[in-house]
């Protein structure tokens, strides 16, 4: 009988996985099907987020800019905090990690509201939602990579500029577009059910920022337990992997435990987004 039962489990395990492996083919099928599409709507996004004003794509420069004077300004000038990188001014210290959590703040925030702002493309069209938070993505990633050429440049005129280690860019560039797409089908799924959960999110993602190590110097930290902790936050490894590209001049393999533990987070937040889709794709056209 416990054999019995034991087979049975295993069968209904193996059966979700290859249903779970289906869905993620399909996804990536619509994908393939709708790419042009999905470039089209990322231009008409970032045509939409910054029209509409006198200034227009010079927001796109100018709201960054705008923080960065502040924190550098309250962090250095004001509470002469050390950036833990001998010899590197704090300003470079600071948009090195700072400029990429524009990104995943945008994606946290805008990515949980994908299926409001774009509802009709939920409701009225034959388009495939999962696709939704990619185009969202893309149109982040081209005003970040906007802003990353700026941080090299500003790098170049400090005299640092880009060597070998910057091959690792595009390797952490896909490595957040890729959690962050995840994250946007995840919970845009789960906002447009409930408008508790993007409340949440909007007010977790403060702490988010604070707590992670975009704003302090990770290596500075002697507590073991959050030592830990900081490995498995997909926001520290992200804006510290940044700085190893500008800064440290480390190597993503020499880092092995942290690129374990971010691949855990990232498989579980793949694993959370098909949940999602699985089980509230249907139900979103009536709630929207």
């Amino acid at each position: 009988m416990q054999q019995y039962e034991r087979f049975e489990i295993g069968a209904r395990v193996l059966r979700e996985n290859l249903f779970f492996m289906g869905l993620l083919i399909n996804i990536l099928k619509d994908h393939i099907k709708w790419r042009h599409q999905i470039f089209k709507l990322a231009k008409s996004d970032i045509i939409k987020t910054y029209s509409g004003s006198a200034l227009g794509w010079a927001w796109a420069v100018i709201k960054p800019t705008i923080l960065i004077l502040i924190f550098w300004f309250v962090f250095e000038i004001g509470l002469r905090v050390q950036n833990g990188a001998e010899g590197i001014p704090f300003i470079l210290w600071l948009i090195s990690g700072l400029v990429p959590w524009f990104f995943m703040d945008e994606m946290i925030t805008g990515g949980t509201m994908a299926y409001l702002v774009y509802s009709y493309l939920v409701t009225k069209m034959k388009f495939p939602v999962s696709t939704i938070s990619t185009f969202i993505g893309v149109s982040k990633l081209i005003v970040n990579l906007f802003l990353m050429a700026i941080v090299v440049v500003i790098f170049c005129l400090y005299g640092r500029f880009p060597d070998i280690y910057y091959l690792q860019l595009p390797f952490y560039i896909l490595l957040m577009f890729l959690f962050f797409v995840n994250w946007a089908l995840f919970a845009a799924m789960l906002s447009a059910i409930s408008k508790d959960f993007m409340n949440v999110v909007a007010s977790l993602v403060t702490a988010v920022f604070w707590m992670s190590g975009v704003m302090f110097n990770v290596r500075g930290i002697e507590n073991p337990v959050i030592k830990t902790l900081l490995k498995f936050d997909p926001v520290t490894f992200l804006a510290e992997g940044f700085r190893d590209v500008f800064i440290y001049k480390v190597w993503f393999w020499d880092k092995p435990y942290d690129c374990a533990a971010f691949a855990v987070m990232l498989l579980l937040m793949i694993i959370l987004a098909l949940w999602s889709y699985k089980k509230l794709n249907k139900e979103i056209p009536d709630v929207l």
